[in-house]
This record gives structure tokens, C-alpha cells and sequence, in this order.
């Protein structure tokens, strides 16, 4: 299930930058260009996380941060000046849940919005992903195929996860570790199609005919429902 965020900031092209990257990521990205529109939309409810620009003229985000914080818990992630460590601390001490500097990558984004949506929602945790034989426990990071134990390193487990959570969809290769949100490792052409290797060793798929993990040739890959 898509994760739903609220994006409260005046600047309109930024949402539609994000919009599109965010989409592509599972996550349904609304925008309210000021403070009293986010709160209307926030007072309808169904939103999971909260992207909060400070600098908004009219009702600030320091003030609209206040007005959330007076009635509800949603997850809040401030989106501030590069620099402004004054913005950031008065944030936090009022409750965001963390903070995003401008300008920022939209994969560093993504990464921070998993983040708080995981700690606002600890039954996450104890999520349990199968498909094609193969079964993962969210909260213990532990994997199984066909009942045997696998073993995984961090980065592959955060990409088996991710496709697993689309089984069935193509996931691009170039989304892929966003979509893991893997913010800290550096994405090179070849990167992903040596982690997808291993993995594919790794859960006894036969790398000359693929059938869990299936390339889709000048795309991505999709880890196929079969078996389920």
C-alpha cells in the first residue's frame, strides 16, 4: 500500500519534481501551497507522513508545526534552509519527527519519509513479506527460502524487501535502491546488477534462466509472484 503524504510548501515545482519521483516510489505525494490549506487537508485525516517547508509567507512552518502538534502525532519531517540550525532546533524541540536541508536529493527524501512512517507505525515491524517461496520478517531482517535459511547483507536485504513489496511490478534499476532507501550507497550503472547477482546465487535462482528475479531488459527487474 502506498504511503500518503502531505507536502505543505509554496513552491509548486517543487511538488511537481517530487511528485512524479515519489509516485514511481510508491508514495502519493498531495500538495497544500500554504499553512491553513495543509491544515484543511490534514483536518480531512488519511495522510501517513507530513513534509513541512519552514520558509512560507503568511503562517509560517514553525507555526504550522505548532498548530499539528496541538492535536496530532502524523510524523513530521521539516524541510529548512541549507544552514538554518536555528529552524531545525526549534523544530525538533517542538516535535518534527526530523529534518531535510535544501536543496536535497529526492532519494535522500524518500529515505527520511520510510523513516518516520516506520517509527509512526511500529506494527511495521513485525511485517512478514512472501512470494515465490521465498519469506521475509521485516522487524528480525531474517529470510528464508523454501524453509532454509538465507543469509543476506544489509544492502541486499533492503533490495529483496523492496522487491517484494511490488512483487509482480518492474521496479526500474535506477529506482531501485531509492525504492530500498538506501541513501548512503553510491549508485553506479553496474551497481545494482552485482547486488541483484548475488541475490540471485544467494536464493537459488539459476542466473542463465532467472525465475524469481527476472530482468526486464532496459528497465529494471521483477521478482515474480509465483509459487506464492
Amino acid at each position: 500500500m502506498a504511503l500518503r503524504v502531505l507536502l505543505i510548501d509554496d513552491d509548486a515545482r517543487l511538488f511537481e519534481l517530487l511528485a512524479r519521483y515519489l509516485g514511481e516510489n510508491d508514495v502519493a505525494l498531495r500538495h497544500a501551497p500554504d499553512g491553513p490549506r495543509g491544515l484543511q487537508a490534514l483536518a480531512a485525516g488519511g495522510f501517513d507522513v507530513v513534509l513541512l517547508d519552514v520558509m512560507m509567507p503568511g503562517q509560517d512552518g514553525i507555526s504550522v508545526l505548532k498548530k499539528i502538534r496541538e492535536h496530532d502525532g502524523i510524523p513530521i519531517v521539516m524541510l529548512t534552509a541549507k544552514g538554518d540550525e536555528a529552524d531545525r532546533v526549534v523544530g525538533l524541540e517542538l516535535g518534527a519527527d526530523d529534518y531535510v536541508a535544501k536543496p536535497f536529493s529526492p532519494r535522500e527524501l524518500l529515505a527520511r519519509i520510510r523513516a518516520v512512517a516506520r517509527r509512526g507505525q511500529p506494527g511495521l515491524l513485525s511485517e512478514r513479506l512472501s512470494a515465490g517461496g521465498i519469506v521475509v520478517e521485516i522487524g528480525t531482517r531474517q529470510v528464508s527460502r523454501d524453509g532454509r535459511s538465507v543469509e543476506l547483507t544489509a544492502v541486499e536485504f533492503d533490495i529483496l524487501v523492496a522487491l517484494m513489496r511490488r512483487a509482480g511490478r518492474v521496479v526500474p534499476r535506477a529506482a531501485l535502491l531509492a525504492e530500498a532507501g538506501r541513501g548512503d550507497v553510491a549508485v553506479g550503472e553496474r551497481t545494482i546488477d552485482v547486488h541483484i547477482s548475488r541475490l540471485r546465487r544467494q536464493l537459488g535462482d539459476d542466473p542463465k534462466a532467472a525465475t524469481r528475479i527476472q530482468t526486464i531488459r532496459g528497465v529494471g527487474y521483477m521478482l515474480t509472484r509465483e509459487g506464492e
